[in-house]
């Protein structure tokens, strides 16, 4: 087994309060991410998934713990991660190329490289032809191809996911989430990726991770073991699918304030 790329030890994270006390998120979380794995992290809402992605991309230092990234601590910002947030955040005055560019001349990439690789990384989402293109004459769906293009055309080590996929609409989710699959076989990427979808952590990941309420910590560590390439569209459709949803399922709902629908 390789050896992990991100290793989370024993995180403790609080933040203060509003009458001085402080609320404690994170209660001794531990996980890993290897080599070219699907990570996919679900909890229920405010329990500190996005906090997790944060502290990998040395935005949040932990309360206590210890995040780690190859082996260095993660002390400051990690410019060797990724970051795909929730919304595509492209600047509205710059087209799509130009977005695309931007990690690229603040790593201080010669000109002829950037236009290479900034093609490259457009065709690899599908958005060949949308290089003059502002954000907003692309769909929502185009936008969030845009941002994982800027974030994949300086090659990092590592994509951090934060939900990026819960603002679009089913038909265009599925699409991205197919989009996705393929690009991270065809990248080996190194993924770890924030969700509060179960079907989508079970049918794009390798493992997932389920958060229990505050204060924070790992209730299971769920293997997804049916092959890849997979159905996205029918994803009952996938052998073993429905076995290791009931599984998540069983684990996460518990975390849940649904009263007897628990139990249905």
């Amino acid at each position: 087994m390789s050896e992990a790329v991100l290793d989370f030890q024993n995180i403790r994270q609080s933040f203060p309060a509003p009458d001085g006390s402080s609320i404690n998120v994170l209660d001794d979380i531990s996980l890993q991410v290897r080599k070219g794995q699907f990570t996919a992290v679900i909890g229920p809402s405010g329990c500190g998934k996005s906090t997790l992605l944060q502290m990998a991309a040395g935005l949040l230092a932990p309360s206590a713990g210890i995040v780690r990234h190859n082996g260095v601590v993660v002390a400051g910002i990690n410019q060797q991660v990724g970051f795909v947030p929730q919304q595509a955040q492209l600047f509205p005055w710059k087209t799509l190329f130009q977005n695309v560019e931007l990690p690229l001349i603040l790593h201080g990439v010669a000109t002829a490289e950037r236009r290479s690789r900034v093609a490259a990384a457009l065709a690899s989402v599908g958005l060949a032809g949308f290089e003059a293109y502002y954000p907003h004459q692309l769909s929502g769906g185009m936008q969030k191809r845009g941002s994982i293009a800027r974030t994949l055309v300086y090659r990092p080590d590592v994509i951090l996911m934060d939900e990026p996929f819960g603002a679009l609409d089913a038909q265009t989710k599925m699409v991205m989430q197919s989009d996705l699959q393929a690009l991270a076989a065809s990248e080996r990427a190194t993924i770890l990726f924030v969700t509060h979808d179960i079907n989508e952590a079970i049918v794009l990941a390798d493992e997932v991770v389920v958060l229990s309420q505050r204060p924070t910590r790992v209730l299971a560590k769920v293997s997804i073991a049916f092959p890849k390439p997979r159905n996205i569209f029918q994803p009952f459709k996938n052998a073993g699918f429905a076995e290791t949803y009931s599984e998540v399922w069983s684990i996460f709902r518990s975390e849940l304030n649904i009263g007897g629908a628990a139990g249905a």
